[in-house]
């Protein structure tokens, strides 16, 4: 292997990629990301609210009852952050919390038929254009996509997330 260039284990070949094919995928991702935050930012303008809220109602949606340590744990940010964040979706009618039935302490999380009605538009902007670009790339090229992703993943997020898949499955 030469200077600048990264040997990545697929399988039983080896693929070799320079720093600059390195630093376009980089490049990708941020501009990728940008266009896949751009519809639900959009949306959430209209509430006042930001990716916080949306990655909130995503995984209250995703299992409703969570609690709010389950959901700390989750979205990996401060308890100040996410009590912020819960407080207005509370106020403002999107989530409810209830008191844990095995736990009186704790906090479960359900999306009201309001917030259910703003994760669906957020979510159905992100679906389309997951969904278009799953057709565009084909079959091979999204399970690939899908196999890097988790790559990227630290050993415990990884864990994290194929548990919450198996759960939803």
């Amino acid at each position: 292997m030469t200077a600048g260039q990264t040997g990545i284990q697929g399988g039983e070949n080896l693929l070799f990629l320079t720093d600059e094919q390195i630093r376009k995928g980089i490049e990708a991702m941020y501009f990728a990301y940008r266009a896949f935050t751009a519809d639900p930012d959009r949306i959430l303008e209209n509430y006042a609210y930001g990716r916080a809220h949306h990655r909130a109602i995503h995984f209250i949606n995703r299992a409703p009852g969570l609690t709010v340590n389950a959901l700390l744990a989750t979205l990996g940010v401060t308890k100040q952050s996410l009590n912020r964040v819960l407080r207005t979706l509370i106020e403002d009618g999107l989530v409810e919390a209830r008191v844990g039935r095995r736990d009186k302490r704790e906090r479960n999380l359900y999306l009201t038929e309001k917030g259910k009605a703003l994760e669906r538009e957020l979510s159905d902007a992100q679906r389309a254009r997951m969904r278009a670009a799953y057709r565009a790339a084909g079959p091979v090229a999204v399970a690939g996509f899908r196999q890097v992703l988790e790559a990227m993943m630290d050993p415990e997020i990884r864990h994290q997330f194929l548990s919450m898949r198996e759960a939803a499955e």
